[in-house]
């Protein structure tokens, strides 16, 4: 990080005497004080527990300074609020090093999409990009200040839980060109409204000064800022569209309309090959050729718990994919998993747990997921939640169990699991069907 304290005393208003303190070069800024090195500034938040009762733990890992909202024995940079200095702080580091941000949200695809967007970028830039989740007001920002000093392209996923969000961070990171992946139902409880997501997604537009890649999904159009230069994707016959698609086991093929050859990329699941379209556009605009291209989507690697073949101790295939769910994501894996042929002898068995943060409509969007089973393919399907309860109950006659207790589940799924077996699993992360998962491996 190319920061001195002094510097960014004065970019964030420190409101103590801070010209009596040392104008050492900063290192690093982690809120996490057991992350601190030698060289770092530390910045408490407040969570579980008021991070200013870590400020000595910091200190005694080597921080050099704190920020803190109150005067304390250490040397600190006294402001009204942390977290908004470290967020003016980042604005002003991204417009002190002119790094060119690409945006990436969506209800679906955003992780994945920004994983592939940096694979390709990579090919020709030193890029750096969001890692793991950290795409809300407090990992946008931690992202930003983290990114080596010699990068050349940034690549930030945006994250939305509430109106608003999708604003802030565009106003913040002032991206020169955003993706958004598809308006689903993500959200719900909090949004209110499909329509309402969609407005909250085109917030991605509040900062950008440039080109907006967007779904050729109708409910956004009310949205789109006046004079915004925009590309849509979709079915054919859109500006950007998929040709000649062929799912494999663990890997797709297909063409676009912008390019001339054949991309490969080793993951499956059909919205995948969108993604990977949606990262070759991107490479496209800043000027890669095609042979980079194909050679960065072709050996790209996810985010973990994205979309993952994994083996089971005894040999079973297990489709994971656990970190997160909602009625489309569900959807969309499900036709995949069961378009996927069976193995000689084998079976398919889903996994379900249930998809949170959908608000009133929840029972019911558990009930369609129904819609979505093909029970010609599937041998079983688990499900486990007391919102998957109410799939059961409208699959009273179909080969479907329901599960209260996770470690009840693992021991059947233990106990019952042939190595000739394919098994998907995908629910939201917060009902842990990755321990499922583990255990089985």
């Amino acid at each position: 990080m190319k920061l001195t304290i002094h510097e960014i005393a004065q970019v964030i208003g420190a409101k103590n005497d801070w010209s009596q303190l040392t104008n050492a070069s900063v290192n690093n800024i982690e809120f996490d004080s057991r992350l601190i090195t030698a060289g770092d500034i530390f910045l408490p938040l407040h969570g579980a527990r008021d991070g200013h009762d870590f400020i000595p733990t910091a200190f005694e890992k080597g921080a050099i300074m704190t920020f803190s909202e109150k005067t304390v024995e250490q040397p600190h940079l006294l402001v009204e609020n942390n977290l908004k200095a470290f967020q003016k702080l980042a604005q002003y580091y991204l417009e002190k090093t002119q790094v060119p941000v690409v945006a990436v949200t969506g209800s679906n695809g955003k992780t994945t999409t920004k994983d592939m967007i940096a694979a390709v970028l990579s090919k020709k830039y030193k890029t750096y990009k969001t890692q793991g989740n950290h795409n809300n007001e407090i990992g946008l920002p931690y992202t930003v200040l983290h990114m080596p000093d010699d990068t050349e392209k940034l690549v930030l996923e945006m994250g939305m839980d509430h109106p608003g969000d999708i604003d802030f961070l565009s106003k913040l990171a002032r991206p020169e060109l955003a993706v958004i992946t598809l308006i689903g139902e993500a959200h719900l409880e909090f949004m209110g409204s499909r329509e309402n997501i969609a407005k909250g997604k085109m917030g991605i537009t509040a900062g950008l000064h440039g080109e907006l890649i967007a779904p050729a999904d109708p409910i956004i159009n009310t949205f789109i800022p006046e004079n915004q230069k925009i590309t849509r994707f979709g079915a054919s016959g859109e500006e950007l569209y998929i040709t000649k698609l062929i799912e494999h086991k663990d890997c797709l093929t297909f063409e676009t309309n912008f390019l001339n050859d054949e991309i490969s990329i080793p993951v499956p699941g059909k919205y995948n090959a969108t993604n990977a379209m949606l990262a070759a556009y991107v490479g496209c605009h800043y000027s890669l050729s095609e042979p980079e291209i194909r050679s960065a989507l072709g050996q790209v690697e996810l985010t973990r718990n994205r979309t993952e073949w994994k083996k089971a101790k005894n040999g079973a295939d297990l489709l994971s994919d656990v970190y997160n769910a909602n009625p489309t994501a569900m959807r969309l894996i499900l036709e995949t998993f069961q378009a996927i042929p069976k193995n000689k002898n084998g079976r398919k068995i889903a996994v379900l747990a249930d998809m949170l943060e959908l608000g009133p409509t929840a029972v019911q969007l558990h009930e369609q997921v129904l819609e979505s089973l093909d029970f010609t393919k599937l041998d079983a399907v688990y499900l486990y939640g007391p919102l998957m309860k109410n799939l059961e109950k409208v699959a009273a006659d179909k080969p479907v169990s329901h599960f209260s207790d996770l470690k009840m589940l693992t021991e059947i799924l233990s106990a019952n699991l042939q190595p000739t077996d394919q098994v998907l699993f995908k629910g939201s992360n917060s009902m842990k069907l990755s321990e499922v998962v583990e255990k089985l491996i």
